[in-house]
């Protein structure tokens, strides 16, 4: 089987896992950030490392609009178009032409509470959800429009499916208030659940690069085939199997993004696979908690990658 079957064969009930797939994230220098030579990194470092599919960095992020002052400027949110998400597109369209006949091609998608978040400041944006969610809320339905625009296009261009990224229900954010419900959520879902109709493989990922959680409860719901997020909750430190179990679906993670994988020896970064996979689910894929800082030496990574692949054999 080659890659794009090995990671699919996570999914499937009715056959026993006999392949662990791996795979890390990272941006790259801004010098790789669009056209041919995104793709030509992309591409370099999937196959230095080995990992097993590849997954697009996202970097055409919303511009900071000084026009957006108040809650009730989120009226003024323009509607992004193709012509603002056609360099992102077509690096798409070229890595599924190298490489999604051996591999899944997956596309960073960041929710439209992060997206809002880049186009106001992350802070600013809480105070306006807390002061008037109301006309904030009409904002995100223009942001989750522009991103319905680019998610289909990214579909069109052949991608596999979607890494989700989620923010906003954090512990020093909006955890267990009902404005996460009502000004975050249903827009993450309306595009989740879009592309979880459409595609075939598709990451949630809850993201803790601002915060953590104390509570998980509220993605339970979330769609996507495999679950990506940190095992720290809170005081606890949950198992890879614990993820798993509460979600109802495939975990990928179980290592730190801060910790010897970014600064640690050889033998360090195997070992802390090790101890990650004696606690791993039957169906598991092997990543960080979150992307790693680009200082990583690529060749930990690979290592990583080559300690998991060899596990089971």
């Amino acid at each position: 089987m080659n890659k794009r079957d090995l990671v699919l064969q996570v999914l499937d009930e009715s056959e026993q896992q006999t392949y662990i797939p791996a795979a890390f994230f990272l941006h790259f220098d801004p010098q790789y950030h669009h056209g041919h030579v995104a793709i030509d990194k992309h591409l370099e470092y999937f196959r230095y490392t080995g990992m097993d599919f590849v997954k697009i960095q996202y970097e055409t992020v919303f511009p900071f609009r000084e026009e957006i002052r108040k809650p009730e400027d989120w009226l003024k949110m323009p509607l992004y178009g193709m012509d603002f998400y056609q360099d992102q597109v077509e690096i798409a369209r070229g890595l599924v032409q190298a490489a999604g006949k051996e591999t899944l091609v997956i596309m960073t998608l960041y929710s439209p509470f992060m997206c809002a978040g880049h186009t106001v400041g992350g802070d600013v944006l809480m105070d306006q959800i807390r002061v008037n969610p109301e006309p904030v809320k009409k904002g995100m339905e223009t942001i989750t429009e522009s991103l319905r625009t680019f998610v289909r296009a990214c579909i069109a261009a052949g991608v596999d499916g979607f890494y989700h990224s989620t923010q906003g229900g954090e512990t020093g954010r909006l955890e267990g208030s009902s404005l996460f419900e009502e000004c975050v959520k249903p827009f993450d879902l309306s595009l989740m659940n879009e592309i979880n109709e459409k595609c075939e493989f598709n990451i949630l990922h809850v993201c803790d690069y601002v915060d953590g959680y104390t509570d998980l409860t509220p993605f339970l719901d979330y769609p996507g085939d495999v679950v990506n997020c940190s095992l720290k909750l809170g005081e606890q430190h949950l198992s890879p199997q614990q993820v798993a179990d509460t979600f109802g679906r495939p975990f990928m993670g179980g290592v730190e993004r801060l910790g010897a994988i970014l600064t640690g020896s050889s033998a360090d970064v195997k070992g802390i696979v090790r101890d990650v996979l004696d606690s791993a689910p039957d169906r598991f894929i092997l990543g960080a908690d979150c992307t790693i800082p680009s200082t990583v030496n690529w060749e930990n990574l690979k290592i990583a990658i080559q300690t998991v692949h060899n596990y089971r054999q």
